[in-house]
């Protein structure tokens, strides 16, 4: 049959119905060939397929951590609201405001923090509880008293915030030590 291939190739006509000329030679080094071809292909799709699912779990946990951060930082601008009004309630009970008036920031103030409570949130207030820097900073130390311990938180400045067992905003707090006296 390749004779009758090449006598028309020859006269310049072409059969469609003959098979095509087969290398054996070659067609034989590239089936051995092929086991290499497919392992390394099989390689690179399995590499291909982890990095996808690496990638996938590494956008996801990023998305996951800037909607976290997102909502920290608004529930950061709530705490500070939630302190203007406790020193509006606080200025309003030293004046003697009306006592509808107090009640009412009273009333805005609890609801303020029930709903940051929903959010995970929990008001950390460490007076008399040992100093921690994790979740207090310290603004002053004063010489301890008969009534608190050294150490130890002996006034809240301004509440912290906690949301689960990570701290949102420390507490302010005074610290008390060692008084001169004692040393």
């Amino acid at each position: 049959m390749n004779d009758a291939r090449e006598d028309a190739e020859d006269r310049g006509a072409f059969d469609p119905d003959l098979p095509p000329e087969v290398d054996t030679e070659s067609a034989e080094s590239e089936t051995a060939g092929n086991g290499a071809d497919t392992t390394d292909y099989k390689d690179r799709w399995l590499r291909a397929e982890a990095e996808l699912h690496n990638y996938r779990k590494r956008a996801r946990r990023e998305i996951d951590e800037a909607r976290h951060a997102g909502e920290e930082r608004v529930l950061l601008e709530l705490i500070r609201w939630l302190d203007d009004l406790d020193r509006a309630l606080e200025a309003a009970r030293e004046t003697g405001a009306a006592e509808a008036i107090t009640d009412g920031i009273a009333l805005v103030v609890q609801k303020g923090r029930e709903a940051l409570g929903r959010h995970g949130l929990a008001v950390v207030d460490p007076l008399g509880e040992p100093f921690d820097p994790r979740l207090h900073e310290a603004i002053l130390e004063v010489d301890a008293g008969p009534e608190v311990e050294p150490g130890h938180v002996a006034q809240v400045v301004l509440k912290g915030y906690r949301r689960g067992e990570r701290p949102l905003r420390p507490a302010r707090v005074v610290v008390a030590r060692t008084s001169h006296a004692e040393s």
